[in-house]
């Protein structure tokens, strides 16, 4: 009986630089799995992780990670533009595969994981981190028992005067969130999607993103995206026919407060003014029991290894919000035209 079976999973990390630090705190905690090695080529990341976790192998071979046999599963967490090479010969070894977002940089490199994966039937998860989140969850309970009635639209900013990538722009380093979210939510792809952006620190790298998403239901999302703004902004605003909610995630603990009003149809038709009318109701701010949204997809890569289920960000899902993301960059390349997602390849 291996260790899977028995609920234990064997860990290698890599990349410890800006977001690989979190992801080996939260796995070492996890009694389900043991992180068994680290890997990186900053030797100076590797000896901080050695001396906070002295238990742990640390190599700079990410090859010799993958062979070894004890080594079940491989958290990666290095540039976006390494996912590719790295996920595939990780797959290719026979290791379960947990990636940050995005998944890659193209749809055809994605699709070739997503294949990969099922053929050598190992799960493929992407960091799509705010799936996790409660408060995200229960924005999807609340869309689901349709306590919202129908979605009108959403309005998602993501800002903060923060890190500048050089590798790759606001669209790809900050949307995969959003776009996950909403497509989370409302359990659909947009069919068309539209961007404008401007470069104003580095040429040919966005800072500032403006990103439209139009859906068959007739739901509109917009997404404002920038690391050049002098507020940390991470909220999204979701309007439906019964109430609208604001979720905030810079709140430490009233992260939703859901707004009882609308518009209400009189069913009178003398004039329309006199058929429609402007309803308030209460404010509510509902109890969310909080966890750290990282550790709860920690644990359910975890999970889905030990018991052979699907994750519920996969790389189905990672594709499919790379989809977007190459429409939307399809449409910032040429002026903002909308794209449709049937189109692109």
């Amino acid at each position: 009986m291996d260790k899977v079976t028995l609920g234990k999973v064997t860990l290698g990390i890599v990349g410890l630089g800006y977001w690989g630090p979190n992801l080996l705190r939260n796995f070492s905690q996890l009694e389900g799995c043991r992180v068994k090695a680290c890997c990186d080529l900053d030797e100076g990341n590797l000896k901080r992780a050695k001396a906070q976790y002295p238990d742990i192998e640390i190599t700079d071979n990410y090859a010799a990670l993958l062979q070894d046999p004890e080594i079940q599963a491989v958290v990666i967490a290095t540039s976006a533009a390494l996912h590719h090479k790295m996920v595939k010969e990780a797959l290719l070894s026979g290791k379960h595969v947990y990636v940050e977002k995005p998944l890659t940089l193209s749809i055809t490199h994605a699709e070739e994981l997503v294949q990969l994966a099922q053929e050598n039937e190992k799960k493929l998860m992407v960091g799509h981190l705010m799936e996790y989140h409660p408060a995200i969850e229960k924005l999807k309970d609340m869309i689901d028992g349709q306590e919202l009635g129908d979605i009108y639209y959403l309005h998602a900013q993501r800002v903060n005067l923060g890190k500048i990538r050089r590798d790759e722009n606001a669209l790809w380093s900050f949307a995969p969130h959003d776009i996950s979210i909403i497509m989370y939510l409302l359990g659909e792809m947009p069919e068309n999607v539209s961007a404008r952006g401007q470069a104003y620190l580095q040429d040919g790298i966005e800072d500032v993103v403006f990103l439209n998403l139009l859906f068959a239901s007739k739901v509109m999302a917009q997404i404002q995206l920038s690391w050049l703004d002098p507020h940390k902004i991470r909220q999204t605003t979701i309007v439906g026919s019964k109430k609208m909610v604001v979720f905030n995630d810079m709140e430490p603990t009233e992260k939703i407060r859901i707004y009882d009003k609308g518009v209400v149809h009189n069913g009178v038709y003398g004039s329309f003014g006199e058929a429609l009318s402007l309803r308030f109701g209460d404010i509510t701010i509902p109890y969310i029991k909080m966890t750290e949204p990282l550790k709860l997809e920690c644990k359910h890569f975890i999970d889905c290894i030990c018991n052979d289920t699907k994750p519920r960000s996969d790389g189905q899902d990672g594709l499919q919000v790379v989809k977007v993301l190459q429409a939307a960059q399809d449409s910032l390349d040429n002026g903002g035209i909308p794209v449709r997602l049937e189109d692109i390849s």
